[in-house]
Formats: structure tokens, sequence, C-alpha cells
């Protein structure tokens, strides 16, 4: 029987492949406009969703100490209170060129995921993870500022409830298990309510092997 438990490199190929085929039918005129609730644009909200990935593409191949702290990139903001960045797609290429650059970056987390030894440790926040941590903060994110961008360009996106229930199970130990599954994981990442329980202010994830 499968671990519901253990999110995978599958799993985060399947999230990122689901996100750029939507984001292709997203009308060109939109990426300017804001990413849900979010500050960002649309645009930006993809940069960051990238620049994600593949920085925990980077704390899990740190293998020489120290590995308590972030992998020292150089970042920057292109305007004050957008996202700080190392990863940014070259405007000229236009929104092509963005989904390339996220579909990229989500291929080297995914590579990682599968080579990392099992002793291999990312530093993050919310816990050091391993690679199934690390690819379940890969999905969470993948899945969560879909939900963002989607409200922006005005597209559908539901992921799948697989997908949803594995990351809650991986990330989110105290999250309830009797609701909808996606509806879930915007209620546990501050974006949704559920029945009786209010729109969080404030929330995390637990990287702790289970």
């Amino acid at each position: 029987m499968p671990d519901t438990a253990l999110v995978t490199a599958d799993d985060l190929d399947q999230a990122v492949a689901l996100a750029v085929d939507t984001l292709r039918d997203a009308p060109p005129q939109a990426w300017e406009a804001k990413a849900g609730s979010l500050e960002w644009t649309c645009w930006e909200t993809v940069e960051h969703l990238a620049d994600d990935l593949f920085a925990y593409a980077a704390q899990l191949g740190l293998t020489v100490p120290p590995l308590d702290t972030y992998v020292p990139f150089a970042l920057e903001r292109r305007r004050p209170g957008g996202p700080n960045n190392t990863i940014h797609a070259d405007r000229a290429a236009g929104p092509t060129g963005l989904l390339q650059v996220l579909h990229a970056c989500g291929a080297l987390l995914s590579a990682m995921v599968r080579t990392a030894p099992p002793q291999a440790r990312g530093h993050h926040i919310f816990g050091m993870a391993d690679a199934s941590a690390t690819a379940a903060m890969g999905l969470v994110e993948t899945l969560v500022h879909m939900h963002d961008v989607s409200e922006g360009l005005g597209l559908a996106w539901e992921p799948p409830a697989d997908l949803c229930s594995r990351v809650l199970a991986r990330l989110f130990p105290d999250a309830p298990v009797d609701t909808a599954p996606w509806a879930t994981l915007l209620w546990a990442t501050g974006r949704g309510e559920l029945p009786g329980r209010p729109r969080q202010t404030r929330w995390r994830w637990y990287n702790e092997p289970r």
C-alpha cells in the first residue's frame, strides 16, 4: 500500500505540468493583473514560484557545512514590493519564456528529489527537509500559487485531490481530514475558509519526517 504521507518527484512533475498547461491559456494582456490576494502581479508570482522550486533544489543539493542557512544566491527585487528572487524570466521572451523558466525549475527540483541520498536535508525555516518534504514544499508552492495566479488571470484551477491529500499528510499534520482536500489545502495556507473554521491569518507547515 502506498505511503499517503510520502510526496514524490512524480507528484511534483504532475503538478508543474498541469500548471504550465493551464497557464498557456492565459490572455497575454492579463499577466500584469494582481495574483489573487497577493500584492504581486501574475508574472511576478510565477517568477516567485520558479524561484522557490530552484531554491529548494539548491538546498537539497548542499552537502558541505554549514547546512543551517540558505545558499547565498544574490536576490533582487525588480520593483518596490515585488518578490525578492534569484530567478527572473527575460521579459523579451514573453509568457512562453516565463513558462519555460517555471518548467525548467520544476525539473531541477524533481531531479534533485530523485537523486538525493536518504540522509540529504535542506535548510528551511519550517524545519530541515528530507527529499519527500522538499518535494512536498515544491508541490504546495505550485498548487497554492497557481490558485493565486489563476484568480488574477481568470483561469480555472482545481488540482487533483490525491495530490492535495498527500501534501496535507506530509506537511500539515494538524489539518482536518474530513473535508475536501483542495479546500482544506487552501484553508491550511490562509487562502480559504472551512465550515466552522475561519480563514487563517498565520500558518506554517512541518518538514519533520513522518
